[in-house]
């Protein structure tokens, strides 16, 4: 592949495996696409897709995954704890290596047209790629969700970029868009209270007054017992890893509350976790050149 573009598009079914795979193969055996990772979680009732290809090839596959999320997923029997208003909820496009973020939108809008006319569903420009400055964060986007979209939909600064002016009868509407990489980081907390997740989220999250390039929510972990910090750090080289980690900690000594664990969903930069190493480490005066995998790519 000369010119890789990245798309990680999230679903909204994390429980059905055989719904899973369906919408995944439409990435496999593709050629000019890599599929790189997938991920589900049954309690957010979500799943996530990592992959990466020619813009063209790209372009087809993750159409032809948009359009079976339409026909598999019913969003009116769909709970889960992750919010979203879509079978298909979010497209993101990343540009990777000689592509640019206008190339990232440029295929954006490409896709977005063409689910909209194939499936008859409406979509939202968001991002970079979005067509008002009021569509450009996501949670702005999909607030409401599916249940309040056809309300939404009825106010003239919210109809969709493409497609119907209704909300599709079970597959909702999607957003697509381009954007630069971002870290998907979760803190797991010692606690079943969804308060005192919810709670710290709001401290942790920018329009909370927390870090510059988190969004965070609160989110229970039935199965588990525990509740969850889950982030998004949409820019990783100004809010850490280990900055978001610590704050979560500080935060949640408040109430005795200890940290149990964390994950990355998807895919991650070697940059970013390299970061975090150094940082817990106290190595002095590291770099990414001292990692052996970076000069074996150069």
């Amino acid at each position: 592949m000369n010119r890789i573009m990245e798309c990680v598009p999230n679903f909204s079914e994390g429980r059905d495996k055989a719904i899973v795979e369906r919408i995944v193969d439409a990435f496999r055996g593709k050629e000019g696409v890599k599929l790189l990772d997938y991920s589900s979680d049954a309690d957010h009732n979500r799943s996530v897709i990592t992959v990466v290809g020619e813009p063209e090839a790209l372009k087809g596959a993750v159409s032809e995954a948009i359009g079976r999320a339409v026909e598999l997923i019913d969003l009116t029997q769909h709970h889960g704890q992750h919010p979203r208003m879509g079978a298909a909820d979010v497209v993101p496009f990343i540009p990777i290596r000689n592509v640019s973020m206008e190339d990232a939108v440029a295929l954006s809008r490409e896709v977005a047209q063409m689910v909209a006319e194939r499936y008859r569903l409406p979509v939202f420009l968001y991002e970079k790629s979005a067509s008002a400055t009021h569509r450009e964060n996501l949670s702005t986007v999909r607030k409401g969700e599916f249940e309040g979209l056809k309300k939404k939909m009825l106010l003239p600064e919210w109809q969709p970029d493409y497609g119907p002016t209704v909300p599709h009868p079970t597959a909702g509407a999607v957003a697509v868009g381009a954007r630069m990489p971002l870290v998907a980081y979760n803190v797991n907390l010692g606690t079943s209270d969804p308060e005192i997740a919810a709670s710290i989220a709001r401290k942790v999250r920018f329009v909370g007054g927390g870090l510059r390039y988190c969004k965070a929510m609160g989110v229970t972990l039935g199965q588990r017992g525990i509740t969850q910090v889950s982030m998004n750090l949409t820019d990783y080289t100004q809010t850490a890893i280990y900055r978001a980690h610590e704050l979560v900690r500080i935060e949640a000594q408040r109430y005795g509350v200890p940290v149990v664990g964390a994950e990355v969903i998807g895919m991650i930069p070697m940059e970013a976790l390299a970061d975090a190493a150094a940082y817990y480490l106290g190595l002095e005066n590291f770099s990414m050149s001292q990692v052996l995998e970076t000069k074996l790519m150069e």
